[in-house]
């Protein structure tokens, strides 16, 4: 037992390492050929940078609906989420106040609250349809991956371009088409030896599989948004900050979500609905950070305060868990 729970920990460990390297060269690699194409440069900013950081929910999640370890698929969508929120947005304020431009609050914020709504409706069958079973079913896949589609536009038609601080990145065509080639691979070995670690490490423990998705690994799989983030805040790029977990979050529930119900249907567990009621508080509170203090202004006592909260979630869900 004690060597199978070592070695499911180092795949686990070894698997988040290489999923964060991963994202990082395709970010890098991404980035500079679309500059050089002439792509515009907020485009980049909140699209790339958001996409990029949740590559790794991505891969973990289509690798988890391949191997049907569903409670890890579902989970690790909602813990990012909350996890972005709460535990990255709350370092980033500790680190440093976060300016907010108008923009998030009226377009971006309204756009997560409108995800939690269609995620919930998806995952109530039982309560919407009498369904003997709630499932994410492949043409909801299907409507959440073309909902994904629809928010790039909105993107590219809506924001303004100055809202990103532009930053040049030098890169060759060669150089930059090698690193979204090593990225790639690496999220998707990464992946595989994340998802297939936590199952191990979530059997050998008695751990649910649900528990090991919603903050193990999607705490590990935000390691890339919260070390954008973070950065973003040290430097004084609040929009950076705030633009990659907002749109992280939108990103997880239609392309991350989408793309794994349309591999394989996902069932979903009963704890499902409390975690939803957590990640739709965290966005409220979010709504009102900007209303409170200073304007439009995410102080460091509100950072503390969401970390606490994550804290107190992550604990209480933890010891639910281990008493049943």
């Amino acid at each position: 037992m004690g060597t199978e729970i070592l070695i499911s920990v180092i795949k686990l460990v070894f698997g988040l390492a290489i999923l964060v390297k991963g994202a990082d060269l395709l970010i890098t690699g991404a980035s500079g050929l679309a500059r050089r194409a002439g792509i515009p440069e907020f485009v980049i900013g909140l699209t790339l940078v958001a996409f990029g950081t949740s590559l790794p929910e991505l891969t973990v999640n289509v690798q988890a609906s391949l191997q049907k370890a569903s409670e890890i698929t579902l989970g690790n969508v909602i813990g990012s989420n909350i996890a972005n929120i709460l535990l990255i947005l709350g370092i980033a304020g500790i680190i440093r106040p976060l300016s907010i431009h108008k923009t998030f609050v009226k377009k971006e914020i309204p756009l997560n609250f409108l995800s939690i709504l269609v995620l919930f409706a998806m995952v109530s069958d039982k309560l919407l349809d009498g369904s003997s079973q709630s499932l994410v079913s492949r043409s909801e896949g299907l409507v959440l991956v073309t909902t994904f589609m629809g928010y790039l536009y909105f993107l590219a038609a809506f924001l303004e371009r100055d809202e990103v601080e532009e930053q040049e990145v030098q890169i060759g065509y060669a150089k930059g088409t090698a690193f979204i080639v090593l990225g790639l691979a690496g999220l998707i070995f990464g992946a595989n030896w994340t998802v297939s670690g936590g199952v191990n490490l979530a059997l050998a423990l008695g751990v649910s599989q649900a528990i090991i998705g919603l903050f193990l690994i999607a705490v590990g799989t935000s390691l890339p948004e919260l070390l954008t983030s973070a950065v973003a805040a040290y430097r004084g790029n609040s929009d950076i900050a705030i633009g990659n977990v907002a749109g992280s979050n939108i990103f997880n529930v239609s392309l991350v979500l989408g793309a794994s119900a349309l591999v394989n249907p996902i069932p979903v567990p009963e704890r499902v609905f409390k975690d939803l009621v957590v990640l739709f508080i965290a966005t409220f509170l979010l709504l009102v950070s900007n209303y409170t203090g200073r304007r439009y202004t995410i102080s460091r006592w509100e950072g503390g305060l969401f970390l606490l909260i994550y804290t107190v979630y992550a604990l209480y869900s933890w010891y639910v868990e281990i008493t049943q």
